[in-house]
């Protein structure tokens, strides 16, 4: 991780069917995580799942966040799939 970057991280089954774990973005000026979902989304196929109806939880810095939160350089935003009760 360098100081102009954000790391982006993927756990559970998002890690699983996006096949891969990490990866790193530019940081940009009043980036949020609703940003970044909304880019990630943007790949299409599996990527599509992150704007889907299920929406994901985030985390920015291991701490919950929300669509708005601003992301900074050097941040670490991590996505999960949504939790279901059995």
């Amino acid at each position: 991780m360098t100081a102009d970057t954000i790391t982006i991280r993927f756990f559970a089954r998002l890690r699983e069917e996006l096949d891969t774990e990490q990866l790193t973005l530019p940081a940009e000026p009043d980036l949020t995580t609703g940003a970044i979902l909304a880019t990630l989304a943007e790949r299409g196929g599996a990527w599509a799942q992150l704007q889907g109806d299920q929406p994901v939880m985030i985390a920015v810095n291991q701490t919950m966040a929300k669509l708005s939160t601003q992301v900074q350089a050097g941040d670490e935003v991590a996505f999960f799939p949504p939790v279901t009760g059995g």
